[in-house]
């Protein structure tokens, strides 16, 4: 692995393993000599990666692992210590993206949203802890988003869930700095994954009937800004396990670490203007401004059906 820290940091717990940008960091880990324990719910994925692993000769092996369960996440723990000899670095990546007006998002989703997201990687961060810091070693690499930082319209649900893992992993950053344990965050911009997608399908009830709803107008801003950045998206899951490679290899890590162009230049701009001008330009993107002029609500409901079809 030719790092500082490749004689410490050997095994590695990637949850949400099997898919997406855990799947292309669980893999490339392997490949730079990390014994990698990819966790996922869905077996059909699991299958699949673990024969790529056999086919590529990777010292890669998946469990089963729900983090929204206690019981599944001690289980998945349990057996990585009965293989290995327990977490040095966890990658807590699983999380899902529900996009819904916050005056219109059930609590059970808004609950669902934060059991995965937040709660799970506190779940599974609590349970490799003792073992770290009685070994006084070790990385927790929780997967955040630029939208733990900057919010846009229906993101409110998952924009919540990923600010409260980032002001989570601040107090852990700090009150494990003295026993040798690191905390890292990550903050990807837009990249493609079946996040997306599963996203899509979590918030169908939302932007299905979004056609007929009072913020019918935000949520077309939102799909039209948001078909405009799937077409521009250039950064790939590979570009983010690379990163994460980084913040693993580092003996003194950042504490954050953003991924995409996109991810750092709207964190210069929430940074350099004030908040009614941010939120000026963000509106303004999203044609919500005063003065925009309004499509009539058939119209509306028609592109808005359009949009949903492509997504």
């Amino acid at each position: 692995m030719g790092s500082s820290t490749s004689g410490e940091l050997k095994t590695v717990l990637v949850t949400g393993g099997t898919d997406g940008l855990g799947r292309a960091t669980a893999i490339l880990l392997a490949s730079e000599g990390y014994r990698v324990f990819a966790a996922g719910r869905n077996s059909q994925k699991r299958a699949g990666l673990e024969q790529f692993a056999e086919e590529h000769k990777l010292p890669l092996e998946t469990l089963d692992l729900d983090v929204t369960n206690d019981e599944s996440a001690e289980r998945a723990a349990a057996e990585i210590e009965r293989r290995a000899s327990g977490v040095d670095v966890l990658v807590n990546n699983a999380g899902i993206a529900i996009a819904g007006v916050m005056e219109e998002i059930s609590l059970d989703d808004l609950r669902k949203q934060f059991e995965t997201n937040f709660f799970g990687a506190v779940r599974m961060a609590k349970r490799v802890l003792p073992d770290m810091r009685e070994r006084r070693r070790g990385r927790i690499i929780n997967m955040s988003s630029i939208a733990g930082k900057v919010s846009n319209p229906l993101m409110g649900p998952y924009s919540s869930s990923k600010h409260a893992l980032e002001a989570m992993s601040d107090a852990m950053r700090l009150e494990l700095a003295s026993f040798g344990i690191r905390v890292v965050i990550i903050e990807p911009g837009f990249i493609p994954t079946n996040i997306n997608r599963a996203g899509a399908e979590l918030s169908s009830r939302y932007i299905g009937n979004a056609g007929t709803s009072p913020y019918a107008r935000v949520y077309f801003g939102f799909l039209k800004t948001w078909q405009e950045r799937v077409s521009a998206a250039k950064a790939t899951p590979e570009d983010c396990a690379r990163v994460i490679l980084q913040a693993i290899r580092a003996e003194s890590p950042k504490a954050r670490y953003r991924v995409t162009r996109d991810a750092k230049v709207m964190m210069g701009l929430r940074w350099l203007l004030p908040d009614r001008q941010f939120d000026g330009l963000l509106l303004r993107t999203m044609g919500l401004h005063d003065g925009a002029a309004a499509p009539d609500s058939e119209r509306i409901q028609a592109q808005i059906k359009e949009m949903i079809r492509s997504l």
